[in-house]
C-alpha cells in the first residue's frame, strides 16, 4: 500500500514530485527505473472513480507503457478491450439516425510496422491504478498519500518544501529538484511566478457520469467508442466506460446550473427516449488554451496540465503530459547520476513546448467544429429532405472532424525543430528527416519490437555487420554515458538503414533520434558532449589544444 502520513516522509530526496496523478507517476517511474530516489506527494488517498477524464491513450503513451513493463497490465483492467470496438458514430440520438461514422479511429487497430502498440481506451482512473502499483514496485520511489506541497522555495543546491499532512501538521522537506505535476491549480507554478498565457472558450460544457445498464439494449448503432449526438434537445458527446451500462456525456453549452436541474433531461435527450438512469457524478468545465510562460526556474520544473491545457478533443492532453514526464524524467536522471550536463535540462522547456503548442493548436481547430456547429433541420425527418439533410451532415462531418480521429501524423510525427543536446546537421544531409524525431518502429523477423532491444539510456544502433561502432563506445566510456549497442543483421539492417538513411544511429532514452551517421565519426567525442548537454567541453578543449 502506498505510505499516508508525516513519518514516512524523508529529510530529503533527490527528486520530490508535487502530484500524483497520471503525469507525476509516470515522472516517478521514469526515474525510478534510473534508481533515482524520488518522492511523489498526493493528496487524494484513494483514486477518484467518480471523474474518469482522459479516456484516449494514444499509441506513443502505450509504447512507453511498453518501456515501463506496464503496457499488457493497463490492458488486462481496461473495461474496454481495443477489439471491442474502433468507431465513432456520429447520430442524432443513440436511438435515432446515423449520421456518419468513422473506422479506425484513435491509433486502435494495427498499422503494420509503423508502432509497437496500438492505442488503447480506458479511464483515467484504470491508468492511475496501474502506476501507482509501479511506483511502489520499483525502488527508491515512495509515494505518499492524503499530503500535499504548500510551499516551495530554493537555494543554489537545494528545494526546500513544506508537505502538510494531517490536521494541519506540517513537514519540511529537501530535495535536489522539484517536479509540479499539481495540475491547473499548481502550488508549485504559483510558487516559482509562472503563469498561464492564452484564453479560454466562451461555451461552457458540462461533463456527467451515469449508470444505464438498459442503455445497451436500444443503441442502434453498435458498439463505439464515442457518439457525437446532433439534436437540438442536447448536442452531446457520450460514450462508454464498460460493457455493463456505465457511461459519460458531455452536454455541449450547458453550463454548470442548467446541468444539475437537467441532468435526467440530457441522459434521456443523449438516448433519444426517456431511461432509468443514474447520475453517478457531474463535472462542469470550460476549455482552456493555454500554456505557462515558463517551465522552468532553477531546479523546480512545471509538467502536464501544470504547465499547459487545452481542449480536451482529440484526447491529446494526458498523452502530453506523459510525454512531458518521459522528456523531464530521463534527463534529471543523467544529472543526477553524473553524465548529463549543463544543457540537458535547459533542453527540457526548448523540446517541450514546440509539442504542446501544436497540440493545443490541434485540439483548438477540433472544437471548432462540436455537435452544436452540425445542426441543421429535417435530420430526423423520414422524407427526402431528411435523407438530404442527412447527407449533407456527413459530408460535414467528414471534411471537418477526419483530423480529430485520424492522428497518428500528430501523434507519432512530432519533431525536435531546435535543441541544445541535438546536433545541427549539415543543410540537405541524408537522413537528417529523422533527427530529433522518434525513431521509426518495426517489427523484427521474431515478432519483438526493435523498442524492445533498445536500453534503458543511450542506445547505439548499428545497421550491417561491418559498421563500426568502437569510437563512439569508446566517447560514451569516456564520459561515463551507459551505452547499450544494438546491431541488427542483413537483410533487416539494409532495407532500415534505407530508411533512415544512415547506417549508425544514436538514440535517446525516450526513443528520439540524437544523431544519424554512416560510419563512426572522428569527433565522437564531441557529438557526445552534445547528447548529454556538456557541448563546451569539448569546445574548451579544442580551445586549449
Amino acid at each position: 500500500m502506498p505510505s499516508a502520513g508525516h513519518k514516512y516522509l524523508p529529510r530529503h530526496v533527490q527528486v520530490l514530485i508535487a502530484g500524483g496523478g497520471p503525469v507525476g507517476l509516470a515522472a516517478a517511474i521514469e526515474l525510478g527505473r534510473r534508481g533515482v530516489d524520488c518522492l511523489v506527494v498526493e493528496p487524494r488517498v484513494t483514486v477518484s472513480r467518480a471523474r474518469p477524464r482522459c479516456k484516449t491513450l494514444n499509441v506513443r503513451t502505450m509504447e512507453h507503457l511498453r518501456r515501463w513493463g506496464l503496457a499488457g497490465r493497463l490492458r488486462e483492467r481496461a473495461p474496454l478491450p481495443a477489439s471491442w470496438s474502433q468507431d465513432v458514430v456520429f447520430c442524432t440520438s443513440l436511438t435515432g439516425r446515423e449520421l456518419s461514422r468513422f473506422t479506425g479511429v484513435l491509433g486502435l487497430v494495427p498499422d503494420g510496422s509503423r508502432f509497437a502498440e496500438i492505442g488503447q481506451q480506458a479511464p483515467q482512473y484504470v491508468l492511475e491504478e496501474v502506476l501507482r502499483e509501479a511506483v511502489e514496485e520499483i525502488r527508491p520511489g515512495r509515494l505518499v498519500l492524503g499530503s500535499r506541497v504548500v510551499g516551495v522555495s530554493q537555494g543554489d543546491d537545494l528545494v526546500t518544501i513544506t508537505v502538510e499532512h494531517g490536521a494541519g501538521q506540517r513537514t519540511v522537506v529537501t530535495a535536489d529538484y522539484v517536479i509540479g505535476c499539481d495540475g491547473p491549480r499548481s502550488v508549485v507554478r504559483d510558487e516559482i511566478g509562472a503563469r498561464y498565457v492564452g484564453g479560454q472558450a466562451l461555451r461552457p460544457n458540462f461533463g456527467m457520469v451515469f449508470e444505464s445498464p438498459a442503455l445497451w439494449e436500444h443503441v442502434a448503432h453498435g458498439p463505439a467508442v464515442q457518439y457525437w449526438v446532433v439534436n437540438a434537445t442536447v448536442p452531446a458527446l457520450v460514450g462508454p466506460l464498460d460493457r455493463t451500462g456505465t457511461w459519460w456525456t458531455i452536454g455541449f453549452g450547458v453550463d454548470r446550473e442548467t446541468g444539475e436541474h437537467r441532468a435526467r433531461q440530457i441522459i434521456d435527450g443523449v438516448a433519444g427516449r426517456p431511461m432509468e438512469a443514474k447520475v453517478l457524478s457531474t463535472d462542469p468545465w470550460t476549455a482552456r488554451m493555454q500554456i505557462v510562460d515558463r517551465m522552468r526556474h532553477g531546479r523546480i520544473f512545471l509538467a502536464g496540465d501544470a504547465a499547459h491545457l487545452n481542449p480536451p478533443f482529440g484526447g491529446h492532453g494526458l498523452n502530453t503530459g506523459i510525454g512531458d514526464a518521459v522528456d523531464l524524467g530521463w534527463k534529471l536522471a543523467a544529472v543526477l547520476k553524473g553524465w548529463g550536463g549543463p544543457d540537458v535540462l535547459d533542453s527540457y522547456e526548448s523540446e517541450r513546448r514546440p509539442v504542446q503548442e501544436r497540440v493545443i493548436s490541434e485540439a483548438t481547430a477540433n472544437m471548432r467544429v462540436l455537435s452544436t456547429e452540425l445542426l441543421t433541420d429535417n435530420l430526423e425527418a423520414d422524407d427526402a429532405a431528411g435523407a438530404q439533410a442527412r447527407r449533407a451532415a456527413g459530408r460535414r462531418i467528414q471534411e471537418t472532424k477526419k483530423a480529430e480521429f485520424h492522428s497518428l501524423d500528430l501523434v507519432l510525427g512530432l519533431r525536435i525543430p531546435a535543441s541544445p543536446i541535438v546536433p545541427v546537421e549539415p543543410e540537405g544531409r541524408q537522413g537528417t528527416t529523422w533527427a530529433g524525431a522518434r525513431l521509426p518502429h518495426l517489427f523484427l523477423e521474431d515478432g519483438h519490437s526493435l523498442y524492445d532491444l533498445l536500453g534503458t539510456d543511450m542506445t547505439l544502433l548499428a545497421l550491417g555487420p561491418d559498421t563500426s561502432v568502437a569510437p563512439v563506445e569508446e566517447a560514451a566510456r569516456l564520459r561515463g554515458v551507459p551505452l547499450t549497442v544494438v546491431r541488427l543483421s542483413e537483410p533487416v539492417a539494409v532495407e532500415y538503414a534505407k530508411l533512415l538513411g544512415a547506417r549508425l544511429a544514436l538514440v535517446r532514452p525516450d526513443q528520439v533520434v540524437a544523431w544519424l551517421g554512416d560510419e563512426a565519426p572522428q569527433d565522437a567525442v564531441a557529438i557526445v558532449d552534445i547528447l548529454i548537454g556538456d557541448a563546451q567541453r569539448s569546445e574548451k578543449a579544442f580551445r586549449s589544444s
